[in-house]
């Protein structure tokens, strides 16, 4: 195995994205591909490293650049700064994330048929606004992501098997926006599950996150169960990859 990594620019519009590729380069030949949705962080170190881990399980990982320019804030308030307008205007959102998904399934590593995201808060979000657009997705995987859904937005049929994995005590999106998706998912009539685990709140994926008072903290085991958890279905969904009934 040979894992490289590097910056990969391309366009919303006007705006410059970086997003951030990762593979091995013993493989000659397109393989699946996992989109990583960032959290409000931006495309930091955390999302690089998700990229780089599905590079290593033997898919082709790609961070997008949603806040574009390949900006990482630092103050909470910067975060805020960022990651609000996106979040207000879910249709320039989604435009920002087609931009992202058309780059990946365009490079000479990915095989555009067989494609999934994850993320992570925001990111997740993100990841489930792909999944409602009817993006080709083969799964889609939010981590304690954001849950409330996009107004005024064409409904489209769902191709992602779509997972959440959510903390039961998450602060920034509580039971009753877990069971309002979940209905949202039956009504699309998509194939989803939801994974609850229960005393954990947000950011469980994240190790730097120690903060009590917003509702942020690590959870090893959590981390542990939603990994594997995801790792399951991007096996499920990719299992035919390279064979004739692909």
């Amino acid at each position: 195995m040979n894992i490289k990594t590097r910056p990969v620019e391309y366009k919303d519009g006007q705006t410059k994205c970086v997003g951030y590729l990762a593979w091995d380069d013993n493989r000659a030949d397109p393989l699946p591909c996992v989109l990583v949705n960032h959290a409000w962080g931006g495309l930091d170190g955390f999302a690089m490293d998700r990229a780089v881990h599905m590079a290593a399980l033997g898919y082709v990982g790609f961070a997008l650049d949603n806040y574009g320019d390949g900006v990482q804030p630092e103050t909470m308030e910067e975060k805020s700064a960022l990651m609000n307008p996106l979040k207000e205007d879910r249709a320039a959102l989604l435009k920002r994330l087609k931009a992202g998904y058309k780059a990946a399934a365009n490079l000479d590593e990915v095989d555009e048929t067989h494609m999934a995201a994850i993320g992570y808060c925001f990111g997740g979000l993100c990841t489930l606004d792909m999944a409602r657009a009817g993006l080709d997705l083969q799964a889609a995987v939010s981590f304690h992501g954001l849950l409330d859904a996009p107004d005024g937005l064409p409904k489209k049929k769902c191709k992602a098997s779509v997972l959440v994995c959510h903390g039961w005590d998450d602060p920034m999106a509580t039971p009753d926006l877990l069971k309002s998706f979940g209905e949202e998912m039956a009504e699309k009539k998509c194939d989803w599950q939801i994974h609850a685990y229960g005393g954990v709140v947000h950011s469980f994926t994240n190790p730097a996150a120690d903060n009590k008072k917003m509702g942020t903290v690590y959870n090893e085991l959590a981390e542990r169960r939603s990994t594997n958890a995801m790792l399951d279905l991007l096996s499920e969904k990719f299992a035919l990859h390279g064979t004739d009934a692909a």
